[in-house]
Protein backbone atom coordinates (compact mmCIF):
# COMPACT_ATOMS: atom_id res chain seq x y z
CA UNK A 1 0.00 0.00 0.00
CA UNK A 2 1.23 3.47 -0.90
CA UNK A 3 0.95 6.08 1.85
CA UNK A 4 -1.60 8.86 1.36
CA UNK A 5 -0.23 11.40 -1.09
CA UNK A 6 -1.51 14.92 -0.74
CA UNK A 7 -0.18 16.27 -4.01
CA UNK A 8 -1.46 15.26 -7.44
CA UNK A 9 1.72 14.88 -9.48
CA UNK A 10 2.53 14.45 -13.17
CA UNK A 11 6.05 13.32 -14.04
CA UNK A 12 7.70 14.26 -17.34
CA UNK A 13 10.66 12.06 -18.31
CA UNK A 14 11.87 9.69 -20.99
CA UNK A 15 15.23 7.85 -20.65
CA UNK A 16 16.89 5.74 -17.95
CA UNK A 17 17.75 8.91 -16.00
CA UNK A 18 14.03 9.53 -15.52
CA UNK A 19 13.52 5.92 -14.37
CA UNK A 20 16.24 6.27 -11.74
CA UNK A 21 14.52 9.40 -10.42
CA UNK A 22 11.18 7.56 -10.37
CA UNK A 23 12.73 4.65 -8.47
CA UNK A 24 14.08 7.04 -5.83
CA UNK A 25 10.68 8.74 -5.47
CA UNK A 26 8.87 5.40 -5.20
CA UNK A 27 11.30 4.28 -2.51
CA UNK A 28 9.99 7.21 -0.47
CA UNK A 29 6.35 6.42 -1.21
CA UNK A 30 5.82 8.96 -4.00
CA UNK A 31 4.06 7.52 -7.04
CA UNK A 32 3.09 10.01 -9.78
CA UNK A 33 -0.51 10.05 -11.00
CA UNK A 34 0.63 10.41 -14.63
CA UNK A 35 3.83 9.97 -16.61
CA UNK A 36 4.45 11.98 -19.77
CA UNK A 37 7.16 10.48 -21.99
CA UNK A 38 8.45 10.94 -25.52
CA UNK A 39 6.86 8.75 -28.22
CA UNK A 40 8.14 5.25 -29.01
CA UNK A 41 11.12 5.43 -31.37
CA UNK A 42 12.96 3.08 -33.77
CA UNK A 43 15.94 1.41 -32.14
CA UNK A 44 18.79 -0.88 -33.17
CA UNK A 45 19.91 -1.97 -36.61
CA UNK A 46 16.45 -3.26 -37.47
CA UNK A 47 14.84 -0.01 -36.28
CA UNK A 48 12.27 -1.77 -34.13
CA UNK A 49 9.76 0.66 -32.58
CA UNK A 50 10.68 0.66 -28.90
CA UNK A 51 8.98 2.29 -25.90
CA UNK A 52 11.14 4.67 -23.83
CA UNK A 53 12.27 3.44 -20.39
CA UNK A 54 9.88 5.79 -18.55
CA UNK A 55 6.90 4.29 -20.39
CA UNK A 56 8.02 0.77 -19.50
CA UNK A 57 8.34 1.86 -15.86
CA UNK A 58 4.88 3.45 -15.91
CA UNK A 59 3.27 0.30 -17.26
CA UNK A 60 5.09 -1.87 -14.71
CA UNK A 61 3.74 0.30 -11.89
CA UNK A 62 0.22 0.76 -13.31
CA UNK A 63 0.67 4.50 -13.80
CA UNK A 64 -1.18 6.08 -16.74
CA UNK A 65 1.23 7.26 -19.45
CA UNK A 66 0.82 9.59 -22.42
CA UNK A 67 3.31 10.24 -25.23
CA UNK A 68 2.45 13.44 -27.09
CA UNK A 69 4.21 14.10 -30.38
CA UNK A 70 3.95 17.84 -29.69
CA UNK A 71 3.41 19.71 -26.44
CA UNK A 72 3.02 23.22 -27.86
CA UNK A 73 -0.58 22.69 -28.91
CA UNK A 74 -3.90 23.66 -27.34
CA UNK A 75 -4.98 20.03 -27.62
CA UNK A 76 -2.15 18.80 -25.39
CA UNK A 77 -2.80 21.46 -22.77
CA UNK A 78 -6.49 20.53 -22.73
CA UNK A 79 -5.69 16.81 -22.45
CA UNK A 80 -3.25 17.42 -19.59
CA UNK A 81 -5.74 19.55 -17.66
CA UNK A 82 -8.53 17.01 -18.18
CA UNK A 83 -6.37 14.15 -16.90
CA UNK A 84 -5.98 15.94 -13.57
CA UNK A 85 -9.65 15.77 -12.73
CA UNK A 86 -11.66 18.44 -10.98
CA UNK A 87 -9.02 19.48 -8.46
CA UNK A 88 -6.26 20.04 -11.03
CA UNK A 89 -2.55 19.30 -10.81
CA UNK A 90 -0.54 20.26 -7.75
CA UNK A 91 2.98 19.67 -9.07
CA UNK A 92 4.88 18.70 -12.22
CA UNK A 93 8.27 16.99 -11.88
CA UNK A 94 10.56 17.02 -14.93
CA UNK A 95 13.62 14.78 -15.34
CA UNK A 96 15.23 14.40 -18.78
CA UNK A 97 11.96 14.74 -20.67
CA UNK A 98 13.72 15.73 -23.88
CA UNK A 99 11.44 18.61 -24.84
CA UNK A 100 11.54 22.26 -23.80
CA UNK A 101 8.46 22.95 -21.70
CA UNK A 102 6.45 26.03 -22.77
CA UNK A 103 5.20 28.46 -20.14
CA UNK A 104 1.54 27.55 -20.57
CA UNK A 105 2.40 23.98 -19.50
CA UNK A 106 4.79 25.03 -16.71
CA UNK A 107 2.05 27.18 -15.22
CA UNK A 108 -0.67 24.50 -15.11
CA UNK A 109 0.13 23.10 -11.62
CA UNK A 110 -1.07 25.08 -8.64
CA UNK A 111 2.32 24.62 -6.99
CA UNK A 112 5.04 24.91 -9.63
CA UNK A 113 6.96 22.75 -12.06
CA UNK A 114 10.29 21.50 -10.73
CA UNK A 115 13.21 19.87 -12.50
CA UNK A 116 16.06 17.50 -11.64
CA UNK A 117 19.19 18.86 -13.34
CA UNK A 118 22.44 16.84 -13.00
CA UNK A 119 24.87 19.68 -12.36
CA UNK A 120 25.58 22.34 -9.78
CA UNK A 121 23.68 25.16 -11.47
CA UNK A 122 24.37 27.71 -12.82
CA UNK A 123 27.25 25.54 -14.10
CA UNK A 124 26.61 23.21 -17.05
CA UNK A 125 23.22 24.33 -18.20
CA UNK A 126 21.84 22.61 -21.28
CA UNK A 127 21.48 19.12 -22.72
CA UNK A 128 24.73 17.35 -21.73
CA UNK A 129 25.75 18.25 -18.15
CA UNK A 130 26.82 14.70 -17.25
CA UNK A 131 29.02 14.15 -20.31
CA UNK A 132 30.37 17.71 -20.09
CA UNK A 133 31.40 17.30 -16.45
CA UNK A 134 33.38 14.17 -17.34
CA UNK A 135 34.95 15.74 -20.43
CA UNK A 136 36.04 18.77 -18.42
CA UNK A 137 37.48 16.55 -15.66
CA UNK A 138 35.10 18.34 -13.29
CA UNK A 139 35.44 16.14 -10.23
CA UNK A 140 33.17 18.41 -8.19
CA UNK A 141 29.74 18.10 -9.71
CA UNK A 142 26.32 17.33 -8.35
CA UNK A 143 22.57 17.73 -8.80
CA UNK A 144 20.16 20.64 -8.55
CA UNK A 145 16.42 20.76 -7.96
CA UNK A 146 15.09 23.93 -9.54
CA UNK A 147 11.80 25.54 -10.48
CA UNK A 148 11.46 25.75 -14.23
CA UNK A 149 10.84 29.09 -15.91
CA UNK A 150 10.71 30.18 -19.55
CA UNK A 151 14.51 30.13 -20.02
CA UNK A 152 16.78 27.06 -20.17
CA UNK A 153 17.92 25.89 -16.71
CA UNK A 154 17.45 29.47 -15.51
CA UNK A 155 14.91 29.16 -12.71
CA UNK A 156 15.49 29.49 -8.97
CA UNK A 157 17.20 26.72 -6.99
CA UNK A 158 15.23 24.75 -4.40
CA UNK A 159 17.95 22.31 -3.34
CA UNK A 160 21.45 21.38 -4.41
CA UNK A 161 23.92 18.67 -3.44
CA UNK A 162 27.46 17.72 -4.45
CA UNK A 163 28.04 14.19 -5.71
CA UNK A 164 29.80 11.80 -3.36
CA UNK A 165 32.23 10.13 -5.77
CA UNK A 166 34.66 7.50 -4.51
CA UNK A 167 36.62 7.34 -7.76
CA UNK A 168 37.13 9.48 -10.85
CA UNK A 169 36.48 9.55 -13.70
CA UNK A 170 33.30 7.50 -13.83
CA UNK A 171 31.30 6.72 -16.95
CA UNK A 172 28.18 8.69 -17.85
CA UNK A 173 25.76 5.95 -16.76
CA UNK A 174 27.37 5.59 -13.33
CA UNK A 175 27.38 9.35 -12.76
CA UNK A 176 23.88 9.77 -14.19
CA UNK A 177 22.40 7.07 -11.97
CA UNK A 178 24.07 8.51 -8.87
CA UNK A 179 22.77 12.02 -9.58
CA UNK A 180 19.27 10.84 -10.58
CA UNK A 181 18.81 8.82 -7.39
CA UNK A 182 20.09 11.74 -5.34
CA UNK A 183 17.75 14.09 -7.20
CA UNK A 184 14.70 11.91 -6.53
CA UNK A 185 15.67 11.65 -2.88
CA UNK A 186 16.04 15.45 -2.65
CA UNK A 187 12.54 15.96 -4.06
CA UNK A 188 11.16 13.52 -1.52
CA UNK A 189 12.98 15.42 1.23
CA UNK A 190 11.49 18.71 0.01
CA UNK A 191 7.97 17.30 -0.06
CA UNK A 192 8.44 15.85 3.41
CA UNK A 193 9.73 19.11 4.85
CA UNK A 194 7.37 21.35 2.88
CA UNK A 195 4.23 19.27 2.09
CA UNK A 196 2.84 22.24 0.15
CA UNK A 197 5.25 22.82 -2.79
CA UNK A 198 4.11 26.46 -2.87
CA UNK A 199 6.26 26.89 0.24
CA UNK A 200 9.48 25.50 -1.30
CA UNK A 201 12.32 27.94 -0.48
CA UNK A 202 13.86 29.46 -3.62
CA UNK A 203 17.29 30.96 -4.27
CA UNK A 204 17.96 32.91 -7.45
CA UNK A 205 20.86 31.58 -9.53
CA UNK A 206 23.94 33.73 -10.05
CA UNK A 207 23.41 34.05 -13.80
CA UNK A 208 26.79 35.76 -14.29
CA UNK A 209 28.47 32.41 -13.52
CA UNK A 210 26.36 30.34 -15.92
CA UNK A 211 28.07 27.97 -18.36
CA UNK A 212 26.42 26.14 -21.25
CA UNK A 213 26.80 22.61 -22.59
CA UNK A 214 26.33 21.53 -26.20
CA UNK A 215 24.22 18.76 -27.67
CA UNK A 216 26.19 15.52 -28.04
CA UNK A 217 26.24 13.99 -31.53
CA UNK A 218 27.43 10.66 -32.91
CA UNK A 219 30.48 12.42 -34.31
CA UNK A 220 31.67 13.36 -30.80
CA UNK A 221 32.58 9.72 -30.16
CA UNK A 222 35.45 9.79 -32.67
CA UNK A 223 38.78 9.36 -30.84
CA UNK A 224 42.24 10.28 -32.07
CA UNK A 225 44.34 7.45 -30.65
CA UNK A 226 47.48 9.57 -30.99
CA UNK A 227 46.01 12.27 -28.75
CA UNK A 228 46.54 12.70 -25.00
CA UNK A 229 45.80 9.39 -23.23
CA UNK A 230 43.96 10.92 -20.28
CA UNK A 231 41.75 13.03 -22.54
CA UNK A 232 40.85 9.89 -24.48
CA UNK A 233 40.03 8.14 -21.20
CA UNK A 234 37.73 11.02 -20.24
CA UNK A 235 36.05 10.90 -23.66
CA UNK A 236 35.60 7.13 -23.45
CA UNK A 237 33.85 7.50 -20.07
CA UNK A 238 31.76 10.49 -21.16
CA UNK A 239 30.47 8.73 -24.26
CA UNK A 240 30.18 5.17 -22.95
CA UNK A 241 26.81 3.76 -23.99
CA UNK A 242 25.95 6.57 -26.42
CA UNK A 243 27.36 7.72 -28.76
CA UNK A 244 30.19 5.34 -27.81
CA UNK A 245 33.87 5.73 -28.73
CA UNK A 246 35.33 4.71 -32.06
CA UNK A 247 38.13 5.32 -34.56
CA UNK A 248 38.62 4.65 -38.25
CA UNK A 249 41.13 2.29 -39.80
CA UNK A 250 42.21 2.23 -43.43
CA UNK A 251 41.48 -1.05 -45.26
CA UNK A 252 41.68 -2.08 -48.93
CA UNK A 253 37.92 -1.40 -49.09
CA UNK A 254 38.22 2.06 -47.55
CA UNK A 255 37.89 3.38 -44.01
CA UNK A 256 36.46 0.94 -41.46
CA UNK A 257 34.77 2.12 -38.27
CA UNK A 258 36.10 0.39 -35.14
CA UNK A 259 34.02 0.71 -31.95
CA UNK A 260 35.92 0.60 -28.66
CA UNK A 261 33.79 -1.66 -26.46
CA UNK A 262 36.11 -2.00 -23.46
CA UNK A 263 39.04 0.10 -22.26
CA UNK A 264 40.90 1.09 -19.13
CA UNK A 265 43.56 3.53 -17.96
CA UNK A 266 46.83 1.98 -16.76
CA UNK A 267 50.08 3.71 -15.81
CA UNK A 268 49.03 6.93 -17.52
CA UNK A 269 48.02 5.19 -20.73
CA UNK A 270 44.64 4.69 -22.40
CA UNK A 271 44.51 0.92 -22.92
CA UNK A 272 41.97 -0.57 -25.33
CA UNK A 273 40.82 -4.05 -24.28
CA UNK A 274 38.11 -4.97 -26.81
CA UNK A 275 36.78 -3.59 -30.09
CA UNK A 276 33.94 -4.25 -32.52
CA UNK A 277 35.05 -3.87 -36.16
CA UNK A 278 32.28 -2.62 -38.42
CA UNK A 279 29.96 -5.48 -39.36
CA UNK A 280 31.77 -8.00 -37.14
CA UNK A 281 31.67 -9.41 -33.61
CA UNK A 282 33.57 -8.12 -30.60
CA UNK A 283 37.20 -9.25 -30.40
CA UNK A 284 40.11 -8.67 -28.06
CA UNK A 285 42.39 -5.75 -28.95
CA UNK A 286 45.41 -8.06 -29.02
CA UNK A 287 43.71 -10.25 -31.58
CA UNK A 288 42.60 -7.24 -33.61
CA UNK A 289 46.13 -5.81 -33.78
CA UNK A 290 47.83 -9.15 -34.42
CA UNK A 291 49.86 -8.95 -37.70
Amino acid sequence: MMPHQKNKIAFFGTPDFAVWVLDALLKRGILPDLIVAAPDAPKGRKLVMTPPPAKVWAQAHAVPVIQPEKIRTPEFETELRNLAGADGWDLFIVAAYGKIMPENILNIPARKTINVHPSLLPLLRGSSPIQSAILADMRETGVTIMRLDALMDHGPILAQKKANLHSWPVDQETLGKLLAIEGGTMIADLLEKFPDPALFPETEQDHSKATLTKKITKEDGLLDLSADSYQNWLRYNAFKGWPGSYFFQDTPKGKQRIVISDATFENGTFVIKKVIPEGKKEIAWKEFTRP
